[in-house]
C-alpha cells in the first residue's frame, strides 16, 4: 500500500496536510494508537528537516506499507547549487552551517548540495561522497561504523556516537535510508509496525 504523494516545499505550512495524510494512513491500516503516534512522529520529524533545509525546495512526501515495514518517504530535487549556498553560508557570521548538528541535521545535508556530507568529514570517516553522483547510506550501516570506530578510540567518534543516541528517529526508526541519485534526494524512515 502506497500513500497519496503529497507535494511540499520548505517555504510552506505543509504539516497539517502530511499529518492529515498520516492519519488517514493510520485509520486505512487499523494501526494501534502507539503504533499510529510513531507514525506521526517520524512524519513530524521529517517535515522539521524539510523546513530547516537552505534555498527552494520542492518535494514529495508519501508513506508506504510493504507487509508492516512502513516507509515514511521524502524525495526532493535539489533546486540550489554549491556557489549559492556557500553565499548564503557567507551570511552566517561563522560562515559555517549550524543546522547541521544533531543527527538529523546531519541528513539534512545530504539535500543540500555540497562536496562532502558532514557525516562523514568529521575526522574519522573517510570518503566523503561526492553529490550528484549515485549513492547511498544506511543509518544502521553508519552506527555499525561508528561502532567499530568507538572501540579503536577514534577521536570524534564518541561525540558522533552521543549525537546518534540522542537522535529522536534514531531511537525510532529500524532503518534511516538515503539515496542519491544526481540532483534528486529520497530519504526513506523505515519503521516495522506490530
Amino acid at each position: 500500500m502506497k500513500s497519496d504523494g503529497l507535494s511540499i516545499t520548505n517555504d510552506a505550512n505543509n504539516m497539517e496536510t502530511v499529518l492529515r495524510e498520516v492519519d488517514a494512513v493510520a485509520a486505512y491500516k487499523a494501526l494501534s494508537p502507539k503504533d499510529a503516534l510513531v507514525l506521526r512522529l517520524l512524519a513530524e520529524e521529517t517535515m522539521a528537516m524539510v523546513r530547516a533545509i537552505t534555498g527552494s525546495v520542492k518535494g514529495e512526501f508519501w508513506i508506504e506499507d510493504l507487509d508492516g515495514m512502513y516507509g515514511v518517504h521524502l524525495k526532493v530535487d535539489t533546486m540550489i547549487d554549491a556557489k549559492k549556498r556557500e553565499e548564503l553560508l557567507s551570511a552566517s557570521t561563522s560562515g559555517k552551517n549550524e543546522a547541521t548538528r544533531g543527527f538529523m541535521g546531519k541528513i539534512r545535508a545530504f539535500f543540500q548540495p555540497t562536496s562532502s556530507v558532514p557525516m562523514f568529514s568529521s575526522g574519522f570517516v573517510g570518503g566523503a561522497p561526492q553529490m550528484y553522483g549515485n549513492y547511498e547510506w544506511s543509518m544502521e550501516d553508519y552506527r555499525e561504523q561508528l561502532r567499530q570506530y568507538r572501540e579503536q578510540n577514534a577521536k570524534s567518534a564518541q561525540e558522533a556516537w552521543d549525537e546518534l543516541e540522542k537522535s529522536v528517529v534514531a531511537h525510532v526508526a529500524d532503518d534511516v535510508k538515503v539515496s542519491i541519485l544526481g540532483r534528486t534526494v529520497e530519504m526513506t524512515i523505515l519503521k516495522k509496525m506490530a
